[in-house]
C-alpha cells in the first residue's frame, strides 16, 4: 500500500526498506544466466558471496549462495564461468542492498553456447557484416602496427617477434586487453577504438592464444563484432589456433591461423622481397639483352640485303631497263613512220593516177563554159562562144568556129 508522507509527516528509512523488503520478498524464484565474478568463500562461513553478470551488458548482480550448492557443481565453478542459477531475489533492509539468493547452479552446455553463436553468426551474416565486399585490402608494406592482446602474452611475443625478424624497420602501437571474462569483449573495443582513430596506424591485429570455448566467448560478442565492422583501418583476426573460429575471424578483413601465421601474413619477408627483386632484375636484364640481341641480328639481316648491300645495283638495273624501253619505243616508233609513208606513198599514187592533171600532162585540155561547166557535148557550145582550155600548165581563151562544110 502506499504510505502518507509529507514534509511534515515524512516516513522513516527503517518504513521505506521494510517495505522495499516486504515488496521484493514476495517475488518467486526466477533461472538466471549469467557470468561469475568475484566469487569468495570465507574461511568457516557456509555461504559463498559474488557477482552474477550479464554477458552481453554491463550489468550485474550480487549474489549469496549456500556452500554446499556451489561445491555440489560438477565440474567445479569458478571466476568467469558461465552458468544458469535458479536464484529468488532477497532485498537486505538492514544494509539497503539487492541479492540473489541462488538455491541451484548449472553450468550453461557448450551446445547451447554454440546454437547461440550460430544464431548470432546468421543474424549477422543476414546483414552483411561478412559480406566479402566489404573486406579492406592489407598494405603490402605498414609502417605502423596496432596490436591488441594480453600482457606479456604468448601471442604478443609471436607478432612481435616474428614480425621484427622478417621486417626489422616495422613498428608497433600495442594496447594491452583482457582477453577472456566478462570485461574482455569491453576493453577489446576500447582499444580497437583507440587504434582505429590513430591515423599512424595502418592495420590492427586482436591476437589471443588457443583456449577452451568459453575462453574465446569475448570474440564472439555482438558488440565486438559490430564494432569492428565499422573500423576505418583493416583488421586482422588471430584468435586461438587453427580449429577455433569465433565469429570475429568471419567480419575481420584477414583471419590468421595463430599470432605466428599474422606476422606472416601482414608483413612481407625482406629476404623473400630482397630475393624476389634480385629476380626480377635478372629476368629484366636477360630481356633487354635479348632484346637488343635479336634487333641487332635483324638489323644485320637488313644491312645485308642487296638494297643495302650495294645501293647502285638496283638503279644500274633500272637504268638497263629503262633503255631497253628507250630502244623498242624507238624501233616501234620507226616502224609505224615506215608503214605510214609507205600508206602514204601509195595514197599519193592513187590520187595522182585519178587526178584531172595526171590527164592533162598526158595532152589532154578541158574546155569550160564561162561559168566553168566542163563542156561534154557539142550542144553545150555554139559558134562564136568563147571557152577557157585548160592545159597542164594553165588556161587560155577559145573561140568556137563554126563548122566548115566540105
Amino acid at each position: 500500500m502506499a504510505l502518507e508522507t509529507s514534509p511534515d509527516a515524512p516516513a522513516a528509512v527503517r518504513t521505506i526498506a521494510n517495505g522495499i523488503a516486504s515488496w521484493i520478498n514476495q517475488l518467486g524464484a526466477v533461472w538466471v544466466e549469467g557470468q561469475l565474478t568475484d566469487v569468495s568463500i570465507g574461511r568457516g562461513t557456509a555461504t559463498v558471496f559474488g557477482t552474477l553478470r550479464d554477458t552481453d551488458a554491463d550489468i550485474s548482480l550480487r549474489f549469496t549462495c549456500n556452500r554446499r550448492v556451489f561445491e555440489a557443481v560438477d565440474p567445479p565453478v569458478t571466476d568467469g564461468s558461465r552458468v544458469v542459477v535458479n536464484a529468488k531475489p532477497n532485498f537486505f533492509a538492514r544494509r539497503g542492498t539487492l541479492a540473489l539468493a541462488v538455491s541451484e547452479i548449472r553450468h550453461v552446455g557448450i551446445g547451447e553456447l554454440l546454437a547461440r553463436i550460430e544464431r548470432l553468426k546468421q543474424l549477422l551474416a543476414a546483414e552483411g557484416l561478412f559480406a566479402a565486399h566489404r573486406k579492406k585490402r592489407l598494405p603490402f608494406l605498414p609502417h605502423t602496427i596496432g596490436l591488441i592482446c594480453g600482457r606479456d602474452s604468448a601471442a604478443e611475443r609471436d607478432v612481435l617477434e616474428n614480425a621484427k625478424r622478417r621486417w626489422p624497420a616495422v613498428a608497433f602501437r600495442v594496447e594491452y586487453s583482457s582477453v577472456q571474462g566478462p570485461s574482455a569483449a569491453g576493453e577489446v573495443m576500447q582499444a580497437l577504438r583507440k587504434l582505429d582513430a590513430d591515423e599512424a596506424v595502418e592495420v590492427i591485429v586482436i591476437a589471443r592464444g588457443g583456449g577452451s570455448l568459453e575462453d574465446l566467448l569475448p570474440f564472439s560478442d555482438e558488440g565486438l563484432i559490430r564494432a569492428v565492422s565499422q573500423a576505418r583501418t583493416p583488421i586482422v583476426s588471430a584468435i586461438g589456433h587453427e580449429p577455433d573460429s569465433p565469429l570475429l575471424d568471419l567480419v575481420a578483413d584477414l583471419r590468421a591461423s595463430t599470432p605466428t601465421d599474422a606476422a606472416k601474413r601482414i608483413v612481407p619477408d625482406v629476404r623473400e622481397e630482397l630475393d624476389g627483386v634480385r629476380l626480377l632484375r635478372d629476368r629484366g636484364l636477360r630481356a633487354i639483352f635479348s632484346y637488343l640481341d635479336r634487333e641487332a641480328h635483324a638489323l644485320s639481316a637488313i644491312r645485308s640485303r642487296p638494297a643495302l648491300a650495294a645501293p647502285a645495283s638496283g638503279i644500274e638495273r633500272r637504268s638497263d631497263e629503262i633503255n631497253a624501253l628507250l630502244d623498242r619505243s624507238r624501233r616501234t616508233l620507226t616502224h609505224r613512220l615506215d608503214r605510214a609513208a609507205d600508206d602514204i606513198s601509195h595514197r599519193l599514187a592513187s590520187v595522182r593516177a585519178l587526178s584531172p592533171k595526171a590527164t592533162l600532162e598526158r595532152g589532154y585540155s578541158v574546155l569550160q563554159l564561162a561559168d566553168g561547166t566542163a563542156v561534154r557535148e557539142l550542144a553545150q557550145v555554139a559558134a562564136g562562144d568563147v571557152l577557157q582550155a585548160r592545159v597542164t600548165d594553165g588556161r587560155f581563151a577559145v573561140e568556137v568556129q563554126p563548122e566548115e562544110k566540105p
